[in-house]
């Protein structure tokens, strides 16, 4: 058992730049993968790019469901992890893929059978309908690959081995073009699909990454997972990682949600500003592609170190990975303003939707760093398990400025599609900065190692005026 954990600790490293650059390059070719479907896709019309971002955005609210198990499952195990304590991780692990596979089939069985009731209850453009009930259906039978791959990925990453998730992204990558290609353009002998086959491929390319990422997942800790694990419960870990997990969930959820009702507001305005916020998600995605890396690096890093005892290690990450990811987004928004129209060429040709596009650009210089700054704080409050403080900021701000705000100024005002953009901005700074606040008071921290030591913890900790965002970790 010795030899089997040094083995699992020299495999798996815990640096912030060893965790961070494959989830990094796992991000990023995710992200080309879905401006791939969205390129392709536009070949065939701009009503199928917004069937597919509005039902995208639907998957995404549904995923928080399994998100919520997933997550506070990967914060715990990188604890356990932290502190030794293998076998614990372990049963965590199964516990919750298990409940996430259960969850995903449920979500499954539902899309599958009714995908216009759905498309409808979304708001769905009347003559979007069509097009809509194939894609729900098709691609949304497939969250339970989504759901499953979601427990793998996380609890591998939580382990220390950010590479494998990375290379499973490479194949399935490659894959999904490849069926794209053959799908749209009846290519390699495909029969021509259009819309539905990119619903087909979709699917299989889940289907395959849960399969990949599930043959990982079984040789991931000291003793292999076995069938005969599927029946593993334990009670108590179980209402642990619920404790952990419901307000990452909900949070989740919320922003999902909430996104989800922003685009109704944009189908709302017509069919053009939908598909040009669709098209500007995507290119602003590579904005915080690293600094959402730094941010999901870091969550892990000072999961472990908290499970380790090493409280002003974990203290100081979070400022030392804000300072990265700043920098880092702000450069990527420069470059995506100065090279943004060329970019928005790529997928559409309507000069309408181009110069909505490019009405937005300068304003994504303004959001990304907020964007940075939620990202980076709340990933260390959800590592130490303090994650209610970033639910009750996301249900306030994400549904009275970003929502809300947008409703008012977006639509009753009629400012439209800027007006709602810079809502959105707002929400980032406002939960950003309570964060921020949240982090330096260390809450959890003290009271971890005011239990572990039975002593006041001024003797390990750096008082508050000592420590800021110049702090870094050797």
């Amino acid at each position: 058992m010795k030899n089997a954990s040094k083995r699992l600790t020299k495999r798996n490293s815990f640096s912030l730049w060893s965790l961070s650059w494959p989830i990094f390059i796992e991000l990023l070719l995710a992200t080309l993968l879905g401006t791939v479907d969205t390129l392709m896709v536009s070949k065939v019309s701009d009503d199928a790019v917004a069937v597919v971002g509005f039902s995208n955005q639907l998957f995404n609210a549904l995923a928080a469901l399994f998100i919520t198990i997933s997550s506070g499952a990967g914060i715990l195990v990188a604890q356990r992890l932290g502190s030794k304590r293998s076998e614990e991780a372990r049963t965590i692990a199964i516990i919750s893929a298990r409940v996430c596979g259960g969850i995903g089939l449920a979500l499954s069985v539902t899309l599958l059978f009714a995908p216009e009731a759905i498309a409808r209850l979304i708001q769905m453009p009347e003559h979007l309908l069509p097009m809509s009930r194939t894609y729900i259906s098709v691609a949304g039978s497939g969250l339970i690959s989504m759901a499953l791959t979601s427990a793998f990925s996380t609890v591998i990453r939580s382990t220390g081995n950010t590479r494998g998730p990375m290379l499973t992204v490479v194949g399935i990558n490659i894959l999904h073009v490849a069926l794209n290609y053959g799908f749209i353009f009846g290519a390699f002998g495909f029969p021509q699909l259009g819309l539905t086959g990119v619903s087909i491929s979709t699917l299989v390319s889940r289907t395959t990454a849960m399969l990949i990422l599930g043959f990982m997942f079984i040789h991931s800790f000291e003793r292999k997972v076995g069938i005969a694990d599927i029946r593993l419960h334990d009670r108590k870990l179980f209402k642990e990682v619920l404790r952990i997990g419901w307000p990452l969930g909900v949070n989740a959820s919320c922003w999902m949600v909430s996104q989800l009702v922003i685009f109704t507001f944009l189908a709302m305005l017509g069919a053009k500003e939908l598909a040009a916020r669709t098209y500007l998600n995507t290119l602003e995605s590579f904005c915080f592609l690293l600094g959402y890396a730094i941010a999901l690096g870091v969550q892990i890093q000072i999961a472990h170190l908290f499970g380790a005892r090493k409280w002003k290690e974990a203290y100081r990450s979070a400022y030392k990975a804000l300072c990265i990811g700043l920098a880092v987004v702000t450069v990527n928004a420069l470059l995506l303003l100065l090279l943004g129209k060329w970019f928005l060429g790529w997928f559409t040709k309507d000069p309408e939707i181009i110069a909505m596009g490019i009405s937005l650009l300068a304003l994504n210089l303004v959001l990304q760093p907020g964007k940075m700054l939620n990202m980076g704080f709340n990933a260390g409050l959800n590592a130490v398990g303090d994650t209610r403080f970033p639910m009750i900021t996301s249900l306030l701000s994400m549904w009275f400025v970003a929502v809300g705000f947008s409703y008012w100024f977006g639509l009753h005002l009629g400012w439209g599609l800027v007006a709602i953009y810079c809502c959105m901005i707002a929400d980032e700074y406002v939960r950003g900065t309570l964060a921020f606040f949240r982090w330096r008071q260390r809450k959890l921290l003290r009271r971890a190692e005011t239990e572990s030591l039975g002593s006041t913890p001024s003797a390990k900790l750096p008082a508050a005026d000592s420590a800021g965002p110049s702090v870094s970790v050797v």
